[in-house]
């Protein structure tokens, strides 16, 4: 089959595309609009070396992981909760909380997922502010020239973390698109030994059609039939 034969295809049956497109967009929004929003809070914890020095630097940031393990415990998240009077099991608030490592900017990434906005960014601030206390403690402990300073040093930030309505009613369409293709394909495998044109007996058989009997509208057939009726009652009156 060449190209354009397939573009003919596509031509013919594009409004079953259309329709199968539009149809799986729709539902896709649809389905955004049903889902319970869930917003994300994000704080950013960062640390700062006590002094200019390259090898404490570096020290200190193959620390981080180390950082984020404890950032992501269930000691903190036992005093989150005291803290923030939350009735969950830390294994539970933990669930909703992602944790992650930023070594350009040698600091933690905390985000938290709530319904509510204003709570997703109460949890994200309040996990930072735990660890930092923990941190601090600890730095009591160190000598000056060997400590490593935590800071939060902007509010939280919150944002919608689902659903993506433009993302799903574009994922949608596009799915939709390749589905309709599909369909009109088959539709015309279905109908391939149908035929039809000159052109699709020369293709069935192999040879050129040199001509072909004309069709004979409804129109037609009255006249045709009133010739006959005459052309027998004229021969019937010699008998």
């Amino acid at each position: 089959m060449e190209i354009q034969e397939y573009f003919k295809i596509l031509w013919k049956r594009g409004w079953i595309i259309v329709l199968v497109a539009l149809i799986t967009a729709a539902s896709a929004y649809g389905f955004s609009k049903m889902q319970m929003p869930i917003y994300k809070g994000i704080q950013q914890i960062h640390f700062e070396a006590g002094r200019a020095d390259w090898g404490l630097q570096m020290s200190a940031k193959d620390q981080l992981p180390i950082y984020r393990a404890q950032l992501d415990s269930d000691e903190v998240a036992w005093k989150v909760i005291g803290r923030l009077a939350l009735d969950l099991s830390p294994s539970d608030l933990r669930a909703k909380i992602k944790t992650g490592t930023d070594e350009a900017a040698f600091s933690l990434v905390v985000e938290a997922l709530d319904p509510d906005p204003e709570i997703a960014k109460i949890i994200a601030r309040t996990f930072a502010q735990v660890f930092k206390e923990e941190r601090d403690e600890w730095n009591m402990l160190q000598d000056r020239r060997d400590r490593v300073h935590t800071y939060i040093r902007n509010d939280p930030q919150v944002a919608l973390h689902r659903p993506k309505t433009k993302v799903n009613v574009l994922a949608g369409g596009i799915f939709g698109v390749m589905l309709g293709v599909v369909i009109a394909f088959f539709l015309e495998w279905l109908e391939s030994d149908i035929v039809r044109t000159a052109e699709d007996v020369e293709r069935h058989v192999g040879v050129a059609v040199l001509g072909s009997i004309p069709a004979i509208t409804s129109e037609e057939v009255v006249p045709i039939r009133a010739r006959r009726k005459r052309s027998w009652a004229f021969l019937k009156s010699f008998k």
